[in-house]
């Protein structure tokens, strides 16, 4: 072990000493088993004791004549080999042991001197407390002192704003008081573990907490506390800044700690004069599960112990800076700018900023900075430190010139360079743009010795690679010049913030002199030294088209913004107020300028000639792209048209931007597919034609490589129940497939021709040759009659091909009665597209997967001219056999779209549902049979859907969801009756099963207020009674809450001389109650005959009859009785309108109901997720007639919205005059 090597190396240098008798032999044992019982760490001592024996036992005797040296040279060895600087051997002669002494209690004078000796503190400026403990009082002195400590010192620390504990000088302490140092710095409860300490002689580990209760206040946990350290801090201080740290209640600033124990202890080894000084005890953190002993304490900001006090009042500072600093932001953006929304966002954002991990100037910084964007996204937006007078971007002032035209003229010929190149192309050099103020002095004499001498070259360059910019008042000017005097071209808008205004620029119409027109070539050059003004005209004659830039990125420097300093800090914002929105709508946010062809400064100009050369071709190039368009393209109408949209884009300057063979490709690869929407064009440069290779080599396959072959195309698997699997990853071509046709049918097609279900993965098929298309199709249908697949138009010889399934096969094709699945993913092209559209678009298969890639039958490559461009074009087109029309670019869109990766997982699913559909469907028949209240209807449903499973019109169900939707529909259609429904419930929603989960009942002490929501009344003049519910409760639950009903209902109404009961928004529910409160409404002195109902499921009749009074009076049969209807009232409201209308009891007013039903029942349908709900009961009165799936008609009928006052209006002419009502 570790201990063992260390004393065995110690003694193998010793042994080289002279040899004494001085020392005892059981010296290093003594010493060993101090170190046994006593070390902290006894893990590392393992098998130290026996090897220290047999060194003894040996004869090598320590030979150190001198006590001191050999002391040293212990020590060097224990802390080498234990790594434990700790461990400390002395030699101390005539040292007398110590023993313990009972002492007196100190008096208040002693504990006075104690605390003066070990605790300073002040208040500094700001509020900051600092408090300096340089001695951690044990728990029994903490108990005689505490009450003198919190009135003399911590009592002037809580009320600070923060505070400084200074630890820098601690280097004692006792281990009981951390808990109360450790405590004031944290809330009450819950108690934190804050430390376990493991004690050596105990062989005991005891965990620290937080105390409950303290004397005095706690220190408020929102407080900033920073605790100073050093290289003098040591022992119990150390755990105190450990603990402080990583309960994150504390910011430790100064040096690394000494790395002391929390508990030491000098022992005397055996009767000797040496001692070995040994840590007892080891510090166990919660937090980290490691230890501040021997390593030390790491400051969070490391400083010298001479400038940490320092350092931790300048922290505290900014942070108490940070409320007023966020303030002052926010009102300057809200003045600023106008996205006051954003302003509020970052004020919320800014103030969740963790004060604790500020630490200077620039940490609030870049804290408010990465917010800033985060928001707004501008990169003009920024907040510094500086310590000198912020630029507030504020223009210099104009220059003076001179008035003197010749003094004028000699300016503009230093400021401006001028020269014709070869080929009558024009250069123009500035370094600066001129103010407002100068412009319009030189302005006469630039038209006259700059641009007359250039106006009327081929193509101009303009230099601005030197050009660090200026005010941007010349740059409409300068830009007017590169456009037609007519029409005016907006140039840019400016919204300047500080104004509140916007500003649009135009190309000017009155210049000096002509300008240079927009159909010549410019170029402007740039260099990272390119600025300001200059900046913006690279970027106006770049986004309007205007200019081909070449050269470095620019050095992204505008002058749109204006910095403020906010007082009494470092810090400056800098607020762009200028908003530059160019003429495409885009906000220029003042990045650099990139150019089209990025090349070195100083290359730019040769670089510039090269790509005139190139602009010379381009319109040929665009010209002949669209030609071969015209002629080869599949699509006529639409070459005519890209070939135009090409020319006019050339036209218009949006090639401009093009500067070499490749970037020329790109761009009109970009135009021919956004101009046709057909993704499959492609333009490319290439130094060499390239190659066209055969389609056949002529030579038939030997039968090793036809094995080969097929093994590589085709993966084939029968899976469980009988269910094929194929998959082929390419489309041979026709002549292929022939030669290896019998292998083919040997080993892949007699696999799975006689499989249930068949499905085939086109997922990785990316296509190739589709003349075995109809070969492949033909495999899945009948031999008579053929079935036309599609059509093909060659663009090239203008011819339409029709494309039918084969009268012959070889082999046995699969059965058209059997179920097909084809899945397919975004790679999926080409001829594995068109199999999947005509397996598609002939209902032959069901398509899984993604959309397909959109490629083309046929595509053939152009050369361009004479030139290195080549453009692939696709010459022929698929039409659809059943539509007539193009078969869409964008690819096959699947039956059921999902992740190719779910495809093969979805179509087992459906599979099995597919199985289950025949037998789902019955049911559902036998169950309207068995108990739909019209059982002749019923019967005759379940026959009609028999025969629609029969004539497979379900067989191309996808899921449990399409199937209910699908029988819902047949279910309605066959019967008549929209109440006839079928709903997918998935497993989740279980609990909402309507007339299977039963409907919770609410407490009773919710009914009062239930029935105050449900029902409304009121009593209008004349005394006429309102009463208005929107739904039929349950009999049963109504007679548990009729005292309730009684008095907040009933009562209020009782005694009207007439009664309007609403039922315009009834929607029915149990049809219970309906005898009870029929019987309010007539006498009581015999039972009347109210309705008959016909249960269909127990095939019983029950006649309904009213019943005695209950409770509460009753209303009678004298009494005017109004009931008002609407399309809406539904189910047991109707049968209730029904029933009083019948009896001649009520009035109804108002729409014919909505033919309704009793309330339906829902059953389970087999094993699915499928619930099917339907009306089991029906009126069925003596005359035939029945309100269900007609409705009531009203004696009076008006539009619900008047029906109210309508029948106001009645029953006041009734009350009024002796007419009855009925």
């Amino acid at each position: 072990m570790a201990a063992s090597v260390f004393i065995c190396l110690a003694l193998l240098l010793f042994q080289r000493m002279p040899t004494t008798e001085t020392f005892q032999s059981t010296l290093m044992l003594d010493m060993a088993q101090i170190l046994l019982e006593n070390y902290c760490f006894p893990e590392n001592l393992v098998g130290m004791e026996e090897a220290l024996g047999k060194v003894n036992q040996s004869g090598d005797i320590l030979r150190v004549t001198d006590p001191q040296t050999l002391a040293a040279m212990l020590t060097t060895g224990v802390q080498g080999a234990l790594n434990d600087p700790r461990l400390l051997v002395t030699y101390e002669p005539g040292t007398a042991p110590t023993e313990a002494m009972d002492l007196p209690p100190p008096s208040s004078e002693t504990l006075m001197a104690l605390i003066r000796s070990s605790i300073q503190f002040e208040i500094l400026e700001n509020n900051v407390g600092y408090l300096r403990i340089d001695h951690i009082f044990a728990e029994d002195v903490v108990n005689l002192i505490g009450p003198i400590l919190v009135d003399t010192v911590w009592n002037h620390m809580v009320r600070t704003d923060a505070l400084i504990l200074d630890l820098r000088h601690c280097s004692g302490g006792e281990v009981s008081g951390v808990p109360f140092v450790i405590s004031y710095f944290c809330n009450a409860n819950p108690a934190i573990h804050i430390d376990s300490i493991y004690h050596r002689p105990s062989n005991a580990t005891r965990d620290v907490w937080t105390l409950p209760v303290l004397l005095g206040e706690r220190y408020e946990e929102h407080k900033d506390v920073l605790v100073l350290i050093s290289r003098k801090t040591r022992g119990v201080a150390e755990g105190v800044a450990y603990i402080l740290k990583h309960l994150d209640r504390s910011l430790l600033v100064g040096e690394r700690t000494a790395g002391g124990s929390l508990d030491i202890q000098k022992f005397r080894i055996g009767p000797s004069d040496f001692f070995v000084t040994v840590p007892l005890s080891r510090s166990i953190s919660p937090f980290t599960g490691q230890s501040w002993e021997v390593n030390g304490v790491f400051p969070c900001v490391a400083v010298k112990a001479g400038r940490a006090l320092e350092r931790a009042t300048s922290i505290l500072a900014v942070r108490n800076q940070v409320p007023r600093v966020i303030q002052k932001v926010a009102e300057l953006l809200g003045r600023y700018t106008s996205f006051a929304d954003q302003v509020r966002t970052l004020t919320r954002r800014v103030a969740q900023i963790a004060r604790s991990a500020l630490t200077s100037e620039q940490d609030l910084a870049a804290k408010l900075n990465d917010e800033l964007q985060a928001i707004f996204e501008d990169p003009r937006l920024v907040i510094s430190v500086t310590s000198g007078v912020p630029d507030t971007g504020e223009p210099s002032p104009a220059e003076d010139l001179p008035d003197d035209a010749d003094s004028l003229r000699q300016i503009v010929d230093t400021v401006f360079r001028v020269e014709i190149l070869p080929g009558n192309t024009g250069y123009l050099r500035f370094d600066m743009f001129p103010t407002e103020l100068a412009l319009a002095k030189l302005s006469p004499y630039i038209v006259e010795r700059v641009w007359r001498p250039i106006k009327d070259t081929d193509n101009l360059i303009l230099d601005l690679r030197y050009n660090v910019g200026g005010t941007s008042a010349a740059v409409p000017m300068l830009q007017s010049y590169f456009h037609d005097p007519s029409p005016p071209v907006r140039l840019y808008s400016i919204f300047n913030r500080l104004e509140n205004s916007t500003k649009e620029f135009f190309t000017l119409p009155d210049l000096d002199g002509n300008s240079y027109g927009s159909k010549k070539g410019a170029y402007v050059l740039t260099s990272h030294h390119t600025a300001t003004a200059a900046e913006e005209l690279a970027y106006l004659m770049q986004s309007l088209s205007r200019a081909t830039v070449i050269g470095e990125i620019t050095s992204g420097t505008l002058l749109h913004t204006q910095s403020f300093h906010i007082e009494n800090t470092k810090f400056i914002i800098t607020i762009p107020f200028i908003d530059f929105i160019d003429n495409n709508g885009e906000c220029w946010l003042g990045g650099g300028v990139v150019p089209d062809a990025i090349v070195l400064a100083e290359e730019a100009l040769n670089k510039t000639k090269d790509i005139i050369m190139f602009h010379a071709k381009v319109f040929q190039l665009v010209e002949e792209t669209g030609e071969l368009l015209a002629v080869h393209y599949a699509i006529p109408g639409v070459a005519a048209k890209v070939g135009s949209l090409l020319v006019s884009r050339w036209r218009n300057g949006l090639y401009r931007s093009v500067v070499d063979y490749e970037s020329l490709a790109a761009q009109l690869t970009t135009d021919l597919k956004e101009t046709s929407g057909d993704h499959r064009f492609h333009v490319f440069s290439s130094e060499s034609s390239p190659e066209v290779l055969d389609d056949q080599d002529g030579r038939i396959p030997s039968r090793e490589e036809l094995d080969h072959i097929i093994q590589a195309l085709f993966k084939t698997e029968v899976l469980a129940d009988n269910i094929g699997y194929l998959r082929f990853d390419m489309m041979a071509d026709a002549e292929t497939i022939n030669v290896i046709v019998p292998q083919l049918l040997d080993q892949v097609w007699n696999k799975l021709v006689n499989s249930s279900v068949l499905i085939i993965d086109m997922r990785y098929n990316v296509g190739a040759y589709s003349t075995a298309v109809p070969m492949l199709c033909s495999y899945f249908f009948d031999a008579e009659p053929t079935r036309h697949l599609y059509s093909v138009f060659n663009r090239s010889s203008s011819s339409t091909l029709e494309i039918w399934t084969l009268p012959e096969v070889l082999g046995q094709r699969y059965a058209s009665t059997k179920d097909v699945y084809i899945l397919t993913s975004h790679i999926t092209g080409s001829a594995a597209e068109a199999f999947t559209r005509a397996m598609k678009d002939l209902n032959r298969a069901t398509v899984i997967g993604e959309p397909t890639t959109g490629g083309a039958l046929s595509v053939a490559t152009y050369r361009i001219e004479n030139s290195n461009l080549y453009v692939s074009i696709p010459n022929q087109v698929a039409l659809s056999a059943v539509t007539g029309k193009i078969w869409s670019v964008s690819g096959v869109e699947p039956h059921v779209t999902v992740q190719a990766t779910e495809a093969m997982s979805v179509a087992l699913g459906i599979i099995e549902l597919r199985s289950k559909v025949p037998g789902v469907v019955r049911t559902a028949g036998k169950l309207v049979a068995d108990n739909y209240a019209f059982a002749e209807t019923g019967a005759k449903v379940a026959g009609q859907l028999a025969e629609l499973v029969q004539g497979r019109m379900y067989n191309a169900i996808n899921s449990e969801l399409e199937l209910a939707q699908r029988l819902s529909e047949d279910l309605q259609k066959l019967s008549g009756d929209q109440h006839l429904n079928v709903a997918h419930i998935p497993e989740n929603l279980k609990d909402r099963i309507p007339g299977v989960v039963p409907m919770p009942i609410p407490p009773p002490e919710m009914f009062e207020d239930l029935i105050k929501f449900a029902f409304q009344t009121k009593v209008f003049e004349n005394a006429i009674g309102y009463l208005r519910f929107d739904m039929f409760g349950d009999h049963e639950l109504i007679t548990q809450v009729s005292g309730l009903m009684r008095m907040h209902v009933w009562n209020k109404i009782a005694h009207t001389v007439a009664l309007i009961v609403d039922l315009r928004y009834n929607i029915g529910g149990p049809t219970s109650f309906i005898p009870t409160l029929c019987s309010y409404f007539l006498d009581d002195e015999n039972p009347v005959h109210l309705d008959t109902v016909y249960n269909r499921p127990n095939d019983t009749t029950s006649e309904i009859w009213s019943t005695p009074w209950s409770a509460g009076d009753p209303y009678g049969s004298k009494r005017e009785l109004i009931l008002l209807t609407s399309s809406v009232t539904a189910g047991a409201a109707e049968q209730f309108v029904f029933v009083m209308k019948r009896l001649g009891r009520a009035l109804v007013v108002g729409e014919l109901t909505s033919g309704g039903c009793h309330p339906p029942q829902t059953y389970h349908v087999d094993d699915t997720n499928l619930y099917l709900t339907m009306p089991t009961t029906r009126s069925s009165g003596p005359d035939g007639i029945s309100w269900e799936g007609a409705g009531v008609a009203p004696h009076v009928e008006v539009p619900a919205a008047t029906a109210l006052e309508r029948a106001k209006e009645m029953l006041r002419s009734h009350l009024h005059g002796p007419s009855p009502l009925i």
